[in-house]
């Protein structure tokens, strides 16, 4: 019993830490984007974690894990399941939890809609992605859905939640079109720089902690102390991410620059994310500096081909949610693969190709199912809500203004009545 409750305590505990990872979302959308929308962004991050939690508990939990079939689960909604498990976790404990890992998918999605986006947008939006995107690919990986009857491997979401946000992010993106003043006639790009590098330093902090409870809550138990050495390789991973990008933009141009660096930190907590219990710690390295090296070229790529992603949501979470995923095909040993019951080891691990195969069939299913239908949602959204971009007027003036009626930062952004009167 004492165990069971130790169980209960350590992931709600882990639940704290991934909901303040919101927090850390907050401060790096602000921080990397420009002082006239720093409001909004905190604001609309609020309000829709709110509406994706409601829609989780309404229907979330029962499309993912709810007795179905191959695609979706059809039970369990409007949950409220108060018994006590005496041999494992209680069933609201680990609702509580996995409705986290659905709010940060979310919140990743949102990436894709940054300074141009009406706030209609993000509302319904909210709505459809918590009902209709996440749960099919949560169920398909971590339900009783055809991926898992596969083995498919991937410990605490590089797919589920960050490869699922990304794409529904890219969808948006390519969709909403670029900011105004990112590109120019001749296909050359202009940067329009955060406003505080020091947010985005503070939120890569808290999102690093917060990962701790993300993955290392996921072992649902205190059991042989395992969360400590999933703990540490997502320590290395992310390590290894920063040094490794902050040496490769330092070696290209001349200048270790402070938003790569950070966005390696995080590409080597996202790569880190589907191995860290199933890899060594050695591996935990260089998957992690592999996400650091990737998410740079992946920044730039996503550049060159006009895509405007402000805060780097392909690159940070789809990329490197792809490489995140198909590592542990690599990577995965033994006794925490097969010897767990999860999938096979890979292929440095005398596994063959079949894990790895397994790997890359779920990134392609999963990656295509989140963006098709997040595509397809939107575009509709589009035409039936007569727009869901802002008009460029309100673009310039910020979305501060122009949805919320004041500025977050009021003393160093005059009203436009004020300016009037001047």
């Amino acid at each position: 019993m004492e165990t069971v409750l130790m169980d209960n305590l350590w992931v709600i505990i882990g639940t704290f830490l991934v909901l303040l990872m919101i927090g850390g979302f907050i401060l790096l959308e602000a921080g990397s984007t420009r002082m006239k929308n720093a409001g909004h962004i905190a604001g609309k991050t609020i309000f829709t974690i709110g509406i994706g939690s409601l829609v989780f508990w309404a229907v979330g939990w029962g499309f993912i894990y709810g007795e179905g079939n191959w695609f979706i689960g059809l039970s369990d909604f409007f949950y409220g399941d108060t018994s006590f498990n005496e041999e494992g976790l209680s069933p609201a404990v680990d609702f509580i939890f996995q409705m986290m890992f659905a709010l940060i998918a979310l919140t990743i999605a949102f990436g894709g809609f940054a300074e141009r986006a009406k706030l209609s947008a993000y509302v319904v939006f909210a709505v459809l992605f918590s009902a209709l995107v996440y749960p099919v690919v949560a169920h398909w990986i971590w339900g009783s859905g055809w991926l898992a009857e596969h083995g498919k491997q991937d410990f605490a979401g590089s797919t589920v939640v960050h490869l699922t946000g990304a794409m529904a992010a890219l969808a948006a993106t390519i969709i909403l079109k670029p900011r105004i003043g990112k590109y120019n006639k001749d296909g050359s790009s202009n940067e329009l720089a955060g406003h505080n590098q020091v947010y985005t330093a503070l939120a890569v902090l808290l999102l690093w902690v917060g990962w701790f409870g993300f993955n290392g809550a996921s072992t649902f138990g205190v059991s042989e102390a395992f969360f400590g050495y999933v703990i540490l390789n997502t320590q290395l991973g992310a390590a290894a991410g920063a040094v490794a990008a902050m040496l490769l933009v330092w070696a290209i141009t001349g200048k270790a620059d402070v938003p790569t660096t950070l966005n390696g930190a995080l590409a080597g907590l996202v790569a880190i994310t589907a191995s860290c219990g199933f890899v060594e710690p050695w591996a935990a390295v260089i998957i992690g500096a592999i996400g650091g090296l990737i998410v740079y070229a992946s920044m730039r790529f996503f550049d060159r081909a006009r895509i405007d992603d402000p805060i780097f949501a392909l690159s940070v979470h789809g990329t490197v949610g792809v490489w995140g995923t198909i590592s542990t095909g690599f990577f995965a040993t033994e006794a925490l693969s097969s010897g767990a019951d999860w999938g096979l080891p890979g292929l440095f691990y005398g596994g063959g190709f079949e894990q790895l195969g397994v790997q890359i069939l779920g990134v392609v299913a999963s990656g295509a199912y989140a963006f098709v239908v997040s595509f397809i949602i939107l575009k509709v959204m589009d035409k039936v809500m007569g727009g869901l971009r802002v008009s460029e007027e309100e673009e310039i003036i910020g979305l501060d203004m122009s949805e919320h009626g004041s500025y977050g930062y009021p003393e160093n952004i005059p009203h436009p009545d004020e300016q009037q009167a001047k």
